[in-house]
């Protein structure tokens, strides 16, 4: 195991070693509401993934079926000696990083890995200091991409490379004085049902630590540690914290995108410039066994943010038909979160998540999700019109939710598991986009509204 000296990223990348006035105020427009989405099921019907599944779908392999990886020396162990509880914003800037990472590891140099990765536009998705399926799989893409062994492991190659790319910050833990928008409200509780959330003014963050925890890319438990002592759910405009120096949102490479890639086995987002080079990766969650993503070539409709969600029971398996339509305002705690991009596969779409943690970990009612702010970066860089390629789309045999490979029961009252099949062989993933075909298998065909709104599965 390889120790190198992290005081700053920048004398690692030298060396083999090494961070108007109110009364004339407008009344603002309505939220639109996003009538074609395939929205998921209530949140009574999906409740929260337990430790466990969190825990068995962070280790899962299942996304390395649809790549080649690259498993010279991969029999050596890893004998990381960091441990969870021993990041803080004092390690992550000034002690040493150790390698190779991959496994079940945690502690302060995973974090370091999951910044550089979200930095350089591979997303790990949320970030948490643990070692997983998410962080693995950036990792690869990232070292395909960069013409690296694509070993999914971190090795001090890897991270040299990975450091430049993401800008060779001095710090990857920064102070942050926190502005007035950052802590501003408000802030309520999200009923259990669907019903109960049409009825409040929106679908708003839980708590200020929830919303840090979005802003930073990062989970409340890790910030709590990075900030020992701190009532984050208390912070006021002008206090400081210590927070992942993540990307800006403002952030973009030289290539525009031309579009992009979804995988169904591989649960992840790509957007390829001209030539098929990754220039974005994202983890997400995609179709479920009886409500399954489409398969093939579509493009993106439009973009909508801050959808009012309108959920439609008779577009989804996972719902009774008898039961009333909702409308549940905008917010980050909507189903459909912050962004809603819709495709031409009729009530289909990507979208935010009011669920980052079980990103990559759960399954969908057959729309793309990602965490939020990964959804808002991609909507910022994509136009109507860019065209959208799924492949290796597959039924998932045993129905019910899937969660790192265990299978739960399908809900009582719903409509059968459909049929597992394969659509379409696995490609790498940067390979030229095919051109445009309908879809008649997977559609999920059903009235499709002209406006702006988003309902049914998700």
């Amino acid at each position: 195991m390889k120790k190198i000296t992290c005081a700053a990223l920048a004398g690692f990348l030298l060396a083999a070693g090494c961070g108007k006035g109110d009364e004339e105020k407008e009344t603002p427009p309505a939220p639109p509401v996003v009538q074609d989405s395939a929205a998921d099921l209530p949140y009574a019907a999906e409740p929260n993934l337990t430790p466990e599944e969190l825990e068995r779908g962070r280790l899962d392999s299942d996304w390395a079926s649809v790549v080649t990886v690259d498993t010279t020396g991969g029999g050596v162990p890893v004998n990381n000696p960091e441990k969870w509880e021993q990041i803080s914003a004092q390690q992550l800037n000034r002690t040493p990083i150790f390698l190779p990472l991959s496994g079940d590891v945690a502690g302060p140099s995973v974090l370091r890995v999951q910044i550089l990765l979200d930095r350089a536009f591979f997303s790990p998705g949320i970030m948490d200091g643990r070692w997983g399926k998410n962080t693995a799989k950036a990792l690869y893409f990232f070292q395909q991409r960069e013409g690296l062994r694509t070993t999914g492991r971190a090795d001090s190659a890897t991270f040299n490379r990975l450091a430049r790319v993401a800008g060779a910050p001095d710090q990857l833990v920064v102070q942050k004085r926190l502005t007035a928008d950052e802590v501003e409200g408000p802030f309520m509780a999200m009923p259990d049902s669907i019903y109960a959330q049409a009825e409040l003014p929106c679908s708003c963050y839980q708590s200020l630590s929830e919303k840090l925890s979005e802003i930073f890319h990062a989970t409340p438990e890790l910030l709590g540690k990075l900030n020992p002592g701190v009532d984050l759910d208390s912070m006021a405009a002008g206090q400081a914290i210590w927070v992942p120096n993540v990307r800006s949102p403002d952030a973009r490479p030289v290539a525009a995108v031309a579009q992009l890639a979804v995988s169904g086995r591989g649960s992840y987002v790509h957007a390829l410039d001209a030539n098929g080079r990754i220039l974005y990766h994202f983890p997400s969650t995609l179709g479920s066994t009886y409500d399954p993503s489409p398969s093939g070539s579509f493009t993106v409709r439009r973009v909508t943010k801050d959808p009012v969600w309108h959920l439609q029971p008779e577009l989804l398996a996972s719902v009774p038909d008898w039961k009333p339509d909702a409308r549940i305002p905008a917010g980050p705690n909507n189903r459909v979160g912050l962004v809603w991009m819709a495709l031409s596969a009729p009530h289909y779409g990507i979208h935010g998540t009011d669920k980052p943690e079980t990103i990559g970990y759960a399954t969908s009612s057959g729309c793309v999700r990602l965490t939020n702010w990964d959804a808002l970066f991609l909507a910022d860089r994509i136009r109507p019109g860019t065209p959208v390629r799924f492949r290796d789309i597959t039924g998932r045999s045993g129905g019910g939710r899937e969660v790192g490979g265990a299978t739960g029961r399908r809900p009582a009252g719903t409509a059968p598991a459909a049929t597992a099949t394969r659509t379409t062989p696995a490609r790498p993933a940067t390979r030229a986009p095919e051109p445009a075909k309908a879809d008649t298998g997977e559609s999920h065909e059903g009235h499709d509204m002209d406006h702006d709104s988003a309902s049914g599965r998700a």
